[in-house]
Order: structure tokens, then sequence, then C-alpha cells
């Protein structure tokens, strides 16, 4: 139950040279050959090969060889100037992400042997006119920067891909008076691609009920990892348990990417249990689970997990302290174990505010981590990115919590939070994912609101 990393796919890149025969090929033929094996050495799937594309007939032909071809970015490498009309015929025949990159040439006071600087300028001026959304690169091969910075554009590439085959389960309503929990969906269908599927709680209630009586072995399994389970009352444990089987079964069944599940007050009520441990153990099995019936806050945790390939939080801002400059995310008990500081371990507790089991009390780990939220406080949706270091520090409030200094003062995060009217979940991932945030928003045309 404590799964380290989500299935992820090796990014798959397509690359096109340009170049054209009156500047040095034989030099440009050098440096495209080791950006290519710089790129393999990388570890990505490079689709394309080597020869230089001097004319919109190779072009055309280097293209049809990508066209079936699912691509998380393509590449147009700068081999030498050439004028704008290879790009726009890139971005007019490819769907994916376009990268326009140059590499440097030294001032030797001789000829210019590439110009490629050049070339890239009058490509992005191009596809500016036209409204086409691209990323440039102006870096050597043998730059390491280079390849994180590739890496940023076609992770964020691969979750554009990926966010229009979604579908995000709704299970109920959001609870009155969270409006920031409001489920547009011709937005999302819209602006993401992403299809929503509506799911009653009576289906889950049921669901679970059937496979009550079925959950002693997963008991047992959890028992060895959750410290005080045993201490707890069986009955409600079991029942969540339960939610979690059944939640499961509905997502695989309805071919769902994540869930948006109303958690209270009826889980309480009506099965006499919390619904928090069950989306605790979805989210660890990479099955990204938000409360409160929050779509938005859901697929956030399904692109953070997409980037970075671990199972992402949907918490709340709870306490924010100037002073000190730190801050307190939390939630009742729902966040996936493998944030878990090891040096405390997991507990099995009751709901803060209802008694009832089963949440996961813990501390998160120390560690780089990055915030993130798909928001419509603006009217339309934007991206909201900030990052932050998890401190070692104990829990500050039962159930799930954790000590962020963020990478800007606390007082001005909390007051852009306020003034900008933002949502209050946040979805949070280990790890320092703002280049691909960027890039996606840039992807999806959407604005980006950093905290």
């Amino acid at each position: 139950m404590t799964t380290a990393h989500c299935a992820t796919e090796t990014l798959r890149v397509g690359f096109v040279a340009c170049a054209r025969p009156t500047f040095d090929v034989a030099w440009a033929d050098e440096v495209t050959r080791a950006a290519r094996a710089a790129l393999e050495g990388a570890g990505f799937a490079l689709i394309g090969d080597a020869r230089l594309a001097a004319d919109l007939d190779a072009l055309d032909a280097a293209l049809q060889a990508l066209s079936n071809e699912p691509l998380d970015a393509l590449i147009a490498f700068q081999a030498t100037f050439t004028d704008s009309s290879f790009a726009a015929r890139l971005a007019e025949r490819c769907a994916a992400p376009l990268l326009l990159w140059a590499a440097p040439e030294a001032r030797t006071g001789g000829r210019l042997r590439l110009n490629s600087l050049c070339g890239i300028n009058l490509a992005a001026h191009a596809l500016r006119l036209r409204g086409v959304n691209y990323h440039w690169l102006y870096a050597s091969p043998d730059d390491a920067q280079a390849i994180a910075q590739i890496t940023a554009v076609a992770k964020a590439g691969r979750a554009r891909r990926r966010l229009r085959a979604t579908r995000l389960g709704v299970v109920g309503e959001h609870p009155p008076g969270f409006e920031s929990c409001r489920l547009d969906t011709e937005r999302l269908r819209r602006r993401l691609g992403v299809e929503v599927a509506r799911f009653e709680l009576a289906e889950v209630f049921a669901r679970a009920r059937a496979v009550n009586g079925q959950v002693g072995a997963l008991r047992e399994q959890l028992g060895a990892h959750i410290a005080g389970l045993d201490a707890l009352l069986r009955e409600p444990v079991d029942g969540t348990l339960a939610v979690y089987v059944a939640l499961r079964q509905l997502a695989e069944e309805a071919s769902c990417d994540a869930l948006a599940v109303r958690c209270w007050p009826e889980f309480f009520t009506e099965l006499g249990c919390a619904a928090c441990g069950a989306l605790a153990l979805l989210n660890t099995d990479c099955l990204p689970c938000g409360c409160e019936a929050d779509a938005n806050g859901a697929l956030t945790q399904l692109i953070l997990q997409w980037i970075g390939g671990a199972p992402a939080f949907g918490a709340d801002l709870v306490e924010c302290n100037i002073q000190e400059n730190s801050a307190v995310v939390w939630h009742c008990g729902q966040a996936p174990l493998t944030m878990a500081d090891p040096r405390g371990g997991i507990r099995g507790g009751l709901h803060s505010n209802r008694r009832l089991p089963l949440v996961m009390e813990f501390a998160l780990k120390p560690g780089r981590v990055t915030i993130a939220r798909l928001s419509q406080s603006g009217g339309d949706l934007r991206l909201v990115v900030g990052g932050g270091e998890m401190l070692a520090a104990p829990p500050s409030f039962s159930g799930t919590s954790g000590v962020l200094r963020f990478d800007r003062p606390a007082g001005d995060v909390l007051a852009t939070i306020m003034a900008e009217g933002l949502e209050h979940h946040i979805a949070l991932a280990y790890g320092d994912h703002t280049a691909a945030l960027h890039a996606l928003a840039r992807m999806l045309d959407m604005p980006t609101l950093s905290l």
C-alpha cells in the first residue's frame, strides 16, 4: 500500500533538423548528431532521423515519418539559419508542442557558420503572428540545462495529450457554500478536453455495503504499515476500507483517471465512517482523489502526478506564521502514504470533527515541493504555480499536515491568495515541477499566477 512511483511512459520527442546549404552544412550535421546523442542519452524516445531538411519537400517527408506517432513534443533543431516557412510548416502539420532549438557558435572573427539564433528569432516572429504557442531553447547540446528544459516541455506536452483523453469521475455535489469546488463541466471539456462522468453517492454506498465483509485481508495488510489500526472500532474502519474498494471498482469500470468525491456529511451520517482514509489509499495507488467533490483539485493532482511520477496531495492552507516565514498545509487525513515522514510513521485516527475512523495521521516528510491549482477564481481557468521546502516538523494538527516554507515570503503568498480570491484547496507534489507547469499553461493558452 506504499507505492513509491506511478507508472510513467518514456517521453516521446519528434526531432526535425532544418538547414540551408549556403551555411556550413558539415558542422551543422555534426552539431545535429550531438544534439540527438544528448537526447538519447537522457532517455528520450527520439522519433525522426538525423538528416538535415534543406527545403520544404524534405521537411514534409520528415513530417510524414512522424505523422502516426503520439508525440509529447516536437523539436525543430535550427541546424543553420532558415527562413520562417520551415517553422510555419511544422506548426501547420504537427499538433505536438513545438520547441525551437538553436545552438551558440564561437565569435571567431571569421565566417558566421550556422546563424541558427537568427533562424529561431525569425521563426518565433512568424509563429507569434499566427497565434501559435511555441517554446524555445538557445543552448549547446552538451548543456545540462538544455536537457532539463526539453524534459519540462515534453512532460507538459504529455500531460496536455493525456488531458484530452481524461475521464474525471465526480461523486455527488460539492457541499453548500463551497464555491471553490464548483464544477463547470463544459469549461473542462472545452478548455482541456476532459470528459466528466457523474455518479450518485447512493451508488458508492451500495457498492461499499456489498463488499464490507471482504476487507479483512486488506485490514491486516494495512496493519503492518499503520500504527494503532487495531485500537480503532472495527466496523467503521471496515466501512472506510469498503469505500476504498468500492471507489476503486467504480473508477476501473467507468475508466476514470481521477475522482472528486463529496466526502461529508453523508459518509459519516449514512455509512458511519470517514471517507478520508479511502481517499488516502486511492491517492497512494496513483488514482488521484479530491475531497469535497473538488473536480479542479482532483485534475490538478492528476497533472502533478503525470509530471512528477508520484502521487499528489490536495490540501488546505490552514495557518501562516509571517514572523517565522512558514505555513501549514493540512487535511483531515487523505494524503498519499508515500508522503509520510518515516521518522514519525503513520497512525490510523479519528476524523477531527466527526470522531469516526478512518483517517491517516502523519507529518509530511521534508523535501522540495511544488504546489499548483487549476483555478477559476478569475472567471476562466488559470494555473496557479508555486514552490517551497517542506520542513522537518512534528504534526501541527491532527490528520495530515506539513510545515511549508514557500519560495516567496509567507506573508506575500497569503496576500496573493486573499487578493486573488483563490480556492481553498491546493495540490502538492514532491520535486520541482514549476518549469513543466508553466510550459503546460503556455500550451493550453492559459494564464499563470505565481505564489
